[in-house]
């Protein structure tokens, strides 16, 4: 007897590791157009020194 013919959208070894393959590359092309982990940790950073910085002058808006 044959075989029934496998569907062209089951799920084998090698289409399995191409759609692994290919989401870690969607992940690295959203990583590199976002920056990457220094532009994070940069952000990070300013974000802290901002947050701990005091203005010279206080800024009152009732008063004009």
């Amino acid at each position: 007897m044959d075989e029934p013919k496998q569907s062209p959208f089951a799920l084998n070894r090698g289409r399995i590791l191409l759609l692994a393959l290919g989401a870690l590359l969607v992940v690295i092309a959203i990583s590199t157009s976002l920056g990457g982990i220094n532009a994070y940790q940069q952000l990070r950073e300013a974000n802290a020194e901002a947050i701990t910085a005091v203005p010279a002058e206080p800024v009152d808006a009732a008063v004009e």
